[in-house]
């Protein structure tokens, strides 16, 4: 992956992007050395969007099937307050 700082992606932005979306390259944009962000192509999605109804039916299904795994006797409020203490 190519790594451009950001002076120069600033200046070339147009020719970078091109080379994204054209040739599918990738790259890293720096600041003082640092990757602050990364450039890379995305998928074409290949599925017809979802109507509402469907994005919701899906939803719902997860919910099910999250309730049918959830441990008896834990909140979600329980079970997140659980988890940021693992992360401090």
């Amino acid at each position: 992956m190519e790594k451009v700082g950001i002076r120069e992606f600033k200046r070339d932005a147009s020719k970078i992007l091109r080379r994204v979306r054209e040739d599918g390259e990738s790259f890293d944009v720096t600041y003082h050395g640092r990757v602050v962000a990364r450039l890379t192509p995305v998928e074409e999605l290949e599925e017809e969007p979802r109507t509402l109804d469907e994005i919701f039916d899906t939803w719902d299904a997860l919910a099910e099937e999250i309730g049918e795994n959830w441990p008896k006797g834990l909140s979600a409020v329980d079970a997140i307050r659980e988890d940021r203490g693992r992360l401090e």
